[in-house]
């Protein structure tokens, strides 16, 4: 279909899917068997699925982040179950623990729901040079305890991996341990940094299962990262894209670029919301297996419903207006190529991190998460912050970033 036959029928396909979910999730808010009456009455479109590595388990495309505590949002988590969206993603500290707790109430409501979802959990973000599995092991049993799951169908032991060396013997040693016990199925790690380093050495790890990583049109633009998502895939390990959106480190001004407003029009003619051009970008890369979104209400909710059912790829001229789009704003984004801020400024090993956190502090409205993350970087490192030359960082920088700006506003913004 072509023309504008096409794009009337693709809008009407988004309202559709996003009415039938927000009518199935009101008319079962009041119930007291919400998911398993609707699922019943209703017959819903199911979200496609892939095999996650050397697991062999088919998940579906698009997973639930649960970010949120859904504790007055089970509509959301009902409305997920019934499209397919049976991967949910959580962590302790999402939400301060509200995350686990909401998911463990809705899962004491309906036993049955344990058996149809793909349950993952991370730990707090590794502070240490290598795991502690003392740590690891408190988190885990209490995280189980928490979301009333019994087991973890994954768990990321090493959550916000930042260098692969945290890969340790060890940690291995304890998820075998742990898959013995039936605490999880399969262990791996998340990185939001160095991701190619960290995949090409979860690659020479056997023991590695699934890794969860950075992934997106920006990213898409680094030849060594693309290499190493090969070298991971054909390992077997099982990949999962977190970060799709692409969210802006840097929102000083508030306001709409000109390059801003031509990715949205673009992507609104062909029918489709930003967002779930930038999704679907993600999506057709074939190598993850599943794309987490975080998800706190509805409308969020269907619009990622809509994209993963929606089987139209983006074509070449929207694969260039995304490249276009990358290379124009990519002084705003901090792609995690963390070792190069690190060689530039080996007392202060925390700048990743201070953009990744501005970036939950600017673009998705994270702010207390984003001041208790940066109250976690040492006082004495935090002390050094304004009075540091960041010049050598800023010219090494391959997204030419503003870092010391950045840093100036997150001293700023997040103390």
């Amino acid at each position: 279909m072509t023309g504008k036959n096409y794009e009337m029928d693709r809008r009407f396909f988004l309202k559709t899917v996003g009415g039938a979910a927000l009518g199935s999730a009101i008319a079962a808010n009041g119930s007291q068997n919400s998911f398993e009456q609707s699922s019943e009455s209703i017959k819903y479109p199911q979200i496609p699925k892939r095999k996650l590595g050397k697991t062999g388990v088919e998940i579906p495309i698009v997973a639930l982040g649960c970010l949120n505590d859904y504790t007055k949002l089970h509509n959301v988590l009902d409305t997920s179950l019934q499209y397919g969206m049976y991967y949910w993603d959580t962590a302790t500290n999402y939400s301060k623990t509200r995350s686990q707790l909401s998911i463990g109430q809705y899962i004491e409501k309906y036993p049955d729901v344990r058996k149809k979802l793909f349950l993952i959990s991370k730990p707090v973000d590794i502070t240490t040079p290598i795991p502690i599995i003392t740590d690891l092991e408190k988190d885990l049993q209490e995280s189980l305890e928490r979301t009333k799951a019994r087991y973890f169908d994954v768990y990321l032991a090493v959550h916000a991996l930042t260098d692969p060396a945290q890969l340790t013997n060890e940690l291995k040693k304890w998820g075998e341990d742990c898959k013995k016990r039936g605490l999880f199925k399969y262990i791996g790690f998340s990185a939001h940094e160095n991701m190619a380093p960290a995949l090409l050495a979860a690659a020479k790890c056997e023991w590695i299962d699934v890794a969860m990583v950075s992934y997106n049109f920006q990213l898409k633009q680094s030849d060594e990262y693309q290499k190493a998502i090969d070298v991971a895939q054909k390992a077997n390990i099982g990949l999962i894209a977190i970060k799709t959106q692409r969210r802006m480190t840097i929102n000083l001004n508030q306001i709409e670029s000109e390059a801003d407003k031509k990715l949205a029009n673009h992507f609104l003619e062909r029918g489709f919301t930003e967002g779930q051009a930038k999704l679907k970008f993600a999506l057709d890369d074939e190598r993850f297996a599943s794309a987490v979104v975080g998800m706190s209400d509805l409308d969020i909710l269907t619009q990622n419903i809509a994209a993963a059912l929606d089987k139209t790829k983006l074509s070449l001229n929207d694969q260039a207006v995304l490249d276009e789009y990358a290379r124009a704003t990519c002084d705003g984004y901090c792609a995690g190529c963390s070792y190069i801020c690190n060689g530039a400024l080996p007392d202060i090993p925390y700048i990743n991190h201070i953009m990744r956190y501005m970036m939950y502090y600017n673009s998705y409205g994270h702010r207390d998460r984003a001041r208790e993350l940066f109250a976690s970087i040492p006082a004495n490192i935090r002390g050094k912050l304004l009075n540091t030359d960041y010049s050598l960082a800023e010219a090494r920088c391959p997204q030419r970033i503003p870092i010391g700006k950045v840093v100036a506003e997150a001293v700023r913004k997040l103390s």
